[in-house]
């Protein structure tokens, strides 16, 4: 539908990217963008006959554009703040307390949202913003444990099968805090460390960037 738009913006010289509805056309100046922001605009309705989205079609800068989930910093590209949101969004929605579904179907929805979005994402990562939505995550998790473990004597059971001692285990079976700080609670942290989260499916954004950027045979 839109190859036509390309040989039009081609006929004007202009540098633009496009991928499907989605696209970018680069200026030199601001008055020559709101000029050529007019004649696509012109053209798209008027000899396409298609409806330009006016509330997503803006002239600003180029760091101020998203582009496939995108920005570019200077020389760096980086993930959009509206992707990022959207990733979160989507985590603590798989990781809601209130939905009725087993852990291993959670961990495995958790598994097969997260490779598949660091994998479209991962050019745009900084290492330090990954390391913290890593650890984010393995709270979530924690929360969803403590939800489902729900009475003091399960809690005490699991928490002493996980190798805290009987004479500590009581400072976090019976307290009475909120799932959300629970999961940040020492003992509770210690049971369910990272080790054991990673034995039971919990996917690491950080392991996987590590092997990203250094290879498979990398520590992480």
């Amino acid at each position: 539908m839109l190859d036509p738009l390309d040989k039009q913006i081609e006929s004007k010289g202009l540098p633009f990217a496009r991928y499907a509805d989605d696209f970018l056309i680069l200026t030199r100046s601001e008055t020559r963008a709101h000029e050529v922001m007019a004649e696509v605009k012109a053209y798209v309705e008027g000899s396409l006959k298609l409806v330009v989205n006016t509330d997503k079609s803006k002239v600003a800068k180029l760091g101020e554009c998203a582009f496939l989930g995108f920005v570019l910093k200077g020389k760096h590209i980086r993930l959009s703040d509206k992707a990022a949101r959207r990733f979160k969004d989507r985590i603590q929605e798989i990781t809601s307390r209130s939905r009725g579904i087993s852990m291993g179907q959670r961990l495995r929805e958790l598994k097969s949202y997260c490779v598949g979005w660091f994998h479209y994402f991962k050019i745009g990562l900084p290492y330090k913003e990954v390391r913290e939505w890593d650890g984010w995550i393995r709270r979530r998790i924690r929360l969803c444990y403590w939800k489902d473990w729900k009475v003091p004597r399960k809690r005490r059971r699991m928490l002493i099968r996980l190798g805290i001692s009987p004479d500590e285990v009581k400072k976090a079976s019976r307290a009475r805090k909120g799932y959300w700080r629970m999961s940040r609670n020492s003992l509770v942290s210690i049971a369910l460390n990272n080790t054991y989260l990673t034995k039971q499916g919990v996917p690491s954004i950080r392991e996987l960037w590590v092997r990203f950027k250094y290879g498979e045979k990398a520590r992480v």
